[in-house]
């Protein structure tokens, strides 16, 4: 099945209704206060969810510096893919479940290429994949 088994790696700033949309669509949900301390560095936060080859989930726009789809510098994470979320918190679940078709394509798309990062930025009105 497409998209079955996608990991997400929610960072302490989601709302956990995120999480809860995520895991009632059949995925699995790590929650970065299981892991690691609620303010813990964001290049920490993104090893450890490369580590768990989860999907970072953010409202963190930092994490677009860390791993970027292109640009000068060097990749510290190249095989981190990540969704940031750019809405309000209270809007942050039903963004997701809005985009959720959209995030299982662009993440069935990513395996097949070789980069296999997925990248998805989630507005209040929009909803971006950076290939």
């Amino acid at each position: 099945m497409l998209g079955a088994g996608i990991k997400f790696f929610i960072d302490h700033c989601v709302p956990d209704a995120v999480g809860r949309a995520l895991q009632a669509a059949g995925h699995e949900v790590i929650l970065l206060r299981t892991q690691l301390a609620p303010n813990s560095p964001d290049p920490l936060v993104a090893a450890v969810a490369e580590m768990n080859d989860a999907v970072l989930v953010s409202l963190d726009s930092d994490f677009k510096s860390l791993a970027p789809r292109s640009g000068v510098g060097k990749q510290r994470f190249k095989t981190l893919s990540r969704i940031g979320l750019k809405c309000n918190e209270p809007q942050a679940a039903k963004r997701i479940e809005a985009a959720l078709s959209l995030i299982v394509h662009e993440w069935d798309f990513s395996r097949r290429g070789s980069d296999k990062r997925m990248i998805v930025e989630i507005g209040q009105t929009t909803i971006r994949t950076i290939r």
